[in-house]
């Protein structure tokens, strides 16, 4: 499912601007391996919100409504995280290999849940459309989809 969205990213460009936020094309890759590191059982994270919020967030989560342009994750904040990688190259050839560990892991442990710092404990199908939609708003930030 993810290798979809990965093409797409390849054809981002260093120098490339954003429609609306200010991340780079190389801090949102560097900001989607954290969440597919949530994800694939690398990046352990308690959620931000109440359990009585969660079935209303899921609910968003599992419905056709797109990520909101200029959100703002509280657990992020508003200033732009430090690079970790040297290039949009290794962040890029990084992201691929969380995204097939995002498949391994639950290919080996198909009833995990890992938890989402925003929507709590997801399973498979729940982290499937959470990605869907993170990657889609994200490429749809640079003009990619």
């Amino acid at each position: 499912m993810l290798q979809n969205f990965f093409n797409e990213i390849l054809k981002l460009e260093e120098d490339q601007k954003p429609l609306w936020g200010k991340m780079t094309p190389q801090h949102m890759v560097e900001h989607l391996i954290l969440s597919v590191k949530m994800s694939n059982g690398k990046l352990t994270l308690k959620c931000i919100n109440p359990p009585l919020k969660l079935p209303f967030l899921k609910k968003f989560l599992m419905s056709e409504r797109p990520m909101p342009k200029l959100y703002v994750n509280p657990v992020i904040g508003e200033d732009l995280q430090p690079l970790k990688f040297n290039s949009l190259n290794q962040a890029q050839e990084k992201l691929k290999r969380e995204t097939d560990d995002y498949e391994k892991f639950f290919s080996d442990n198909p009833d995990a849940t890992p938890v989402n710092v925003t929507f709590g404990k997801l399973n498979k199908k729940e982290w499937d459309v959470f990605h869907q939609k993170h990657f889609t708003h994200h490429l749809k930030q640079f003009g990619l989809l």
